[in-house]
């Protein structure tokens, strides 16, 4: 029994891979409020609203590749593809643009999400891996708070570093 549990629980999760690499030099990360967003400024639909009402605060943590640690990041982001491949995370779509390559999971049930999280990855720059922490997100929800985002002002203020990592 012993060697079933050690087995089962020697993959990091995702917790802890965020913990373990906070003071890692090769990463920028941030815990960010939802309010940052600003959107109580915005005129959102009921739906947009809600969307944003189950949002409680974004975890950021992004890889800066620089060409001294290709081998980390190498690395780091096949520990990261590891830990996003268990079942525990539903898949909800595939992103692939000239920017890069990535994919939005989400854990909880699908009608009461508690955890969304966006991974994407540029040869070029690093990988970014953002948890999006909440109270019964709904998948739909997602869609309407990227466009309720997109209604709004929010140019990126207050992410400091992680801003000009994922801008550019």
């Amino acid at each position: 029994m012993a060697i079933i549990f050690a087995s089962c629980s020697s993959q990091q999760s995702l917790q802890e891979y965020y913990v373990d690499n906070q003071e890692n030099p090769n990463f920028i990360s941030l815990d960010i409020p939802a309010s940052i967003l600003k959107m109580d400024e915005v005129d959102l639909t009921d739906v947009q609203q809600e969307a944003v009402e189950s949002l409680k605060k974004f975890n950021l943590l992004a890889f800066k590749k620089t060409s001294e640690n290709v081998a980390d990041y190498k690395l780091e982001k096949a520990k990261v593809k590891e830990i996003l491949k268990d079942d525990e995370f539903v898949e909800l779509m595939k992103i692939n643009s000239r920017y890069g390559n990535g994919v939005i999971k989400y854990l909880g049930d699908a009608d009461a999400i508690d955890e969304v999280i966006i991974y994407g990855d540029s040869k070029d720059k690093g990988f970014a891996l953002v948890r999006v922490l909440g109270k019964d997100m709904n998948p739909a929800h997602i869609v309407q708070l990227m466009q309720a985002i997109q209604k709004s002002d929010y140019k990126g203020e207050g992410l400091g570093e992680i801003g000009k990592f994922l801008k550019g």
